[in-house]
């Protein structure tokens, strides 16, 4: 992942939450254009500058750079209910999730 790729996933993840760049910045402490500046390629955000982001996000840090998932927050979200499922549980949701796919 580069540069252009980090400003992409942030936009692309903002977005999909509905906040602006301006209240995403102020939110994180930040002045009202931080955001704006990364998605823009101006400047990159810090490592403790992402870890803010991503806790804004809902996500880790490694969520963040699986770009595969397009819902990180979503999938994290029931990742953590299929945790509380027991086997027979998780056979019928693997079962859905099949026919869901195919195509």
């Amino acid at each position: 992942m580069d540069e252009k790729d980090v400003s992409l996933r942030i936009a692309r993840l903002r977005e999909k939450k509905g906040v602006s760049a301006r209240d995403m910045s102020l939110s994180i402490g930040q002045n009202a254009g931080y955001i704006n500046n990364i998605e823009l390629g101006k400047a990159m955000p810090s490592l403790g500058g992402l870890f803010y982001i991503c806790d804004y996000l809902g996500i880790t840090p490694a969520e963040f750079f699986d770009t595969e998932s397009n819902e990180p927050a979503k999938i994290k979200e029931i990742v953590a209910y299929l945790k509380e499922l027991d086997s027979a549980q998780l056979d019928n949701i693997a079962g859905i999730i099949k026919g869901l796919i195919k195509k």
